[in-house]
């Protein structure tokens, strides 16, 4: 099998040649900046909740940071990043 694929790439392009990238890989899409904002928000809540738990459990600067990181998802969600920024 490992021999049938090998030939094979190899009868597709000459030796020493480099494959090149599609169409698709050449593109570059860096997101929208409200995109970029509602990550932003939900990566901080993330971190304002783990921060929370590290020496003894804090609960209300966690369910802050659980508040945050929803806000987070909820702006993401009503800026339409879900379906609009997929490649």
């Amino acid at each position: 099998m490992a021999e049938q694929a090998t030939d094979a790439l190899e009868s597709t392009r000459s030796p020493g040649t480099v494959a090149q990238p599609t169409e698709h890989h050449l593109e570059h899409n860096p997101g929208r900046p409200m995109s970029w904002v509602g990550t932003t928000i939900v990566i901080i809540g993330f971190l304002i909740g783990g921060i929370a738990m590290v020496p003894a459990p804090h609960w209300v600067i966690f369910w802050i940071g659980a508040g945050v990181a929803i806000i987070g998802c909820l702006t993401l969600l009503f800026t339409k990043t879900f379906s609009e920024d997929w490649y």
